[in-house]
């Protein structure tokens, strides 16, 4: 996952593992492939993230469509998401995430090795409560394939279903509701913006 040319960010390898920072299986660590670029969410982040979220995630449905590490995805199940799916295309991260799975015997989480639009696009209508977005930034943003994403999670969520979205840049109100959603909370790490975004109200 490369950033942004014309947004420069420092972005180190992967460190080697992320911990689990809350729920049933806090404090254990997930090993993590070396991968140039790889972003895994930050403690503090997804410790902010999961408190906009409630800390309880029992019962949840939640799809991490771009997983990398698996950071949200392994947390949402430990917080008590009984059904989490983990897409990632890189083969050699997808079998470190069926290993941690496996070790930490985290029965509700499955591994699908693709394509995150693919998969998302494929997915049942109204069939996830929680959909986490973390796409590579790549060049110039990858302003298209954020767009994709958005535009194809929103049919998969059942109400009062939402987004986590971290990107490059802060998407706005006007952007979002053209997606049919709308930006509950919103913040900043470094040069990353993330958002909780939440179904917009029907006109």
């Amino acid at each position: 996952m490369k950033p942004a040319s014309h947004r420069p960010v420092i972005v180190p390898a992967a460190p080697g593992f992320v911990r689990i920072i809350g729920g049933l299986w806090k404090r254990s660590k997930l090993a993590v492939p070396a991968r140039p670029g790889l972003r895994p969410t930050p403690d503090r982040v997804r410790e902010t993230l999961f408190n906009w979220l409630g800390q309880d995630l029992t019962g949840l449905r939640c799809l991490d469509a771009f997983a990398g590490s698996g950071a949200l995805g392994f947390e949402a199940a430990s917080r008590g998401a009984v059904q989490v799916l983990l897409c990632e295309q890189d083969p050699g991260l997808a079998a470190g995430l069926r290993a941690n799975a496996e070790r930490l015997k985290a029965t509700q989480i499955k591994v699908q090795r693709g394509d995150a639009i693919a998969t998302l696009k494929g997915a049942s209508r109204s069939s996830w409560d929680l959909v986490f977005l973390d796409p590579p930034f790549g060049d110039n943003g990858n302003e298209a394939l954020f767009a994709q994403a958005l535009q194809a999670a929103v049919p998969l969520l059942s109400p009062p279903g939402c987004v986590y979205l971290e990107a490059p840049r802060a998407w706005g109100e006007e952007e979002l509701l053209a997606l049919g959603l709308r930006c509950s909370r919103h913040g900043k790490a470094g040069q990353v913006h993330y958002h909780l975004l939440e179904l917009a109200p029907s006109v």
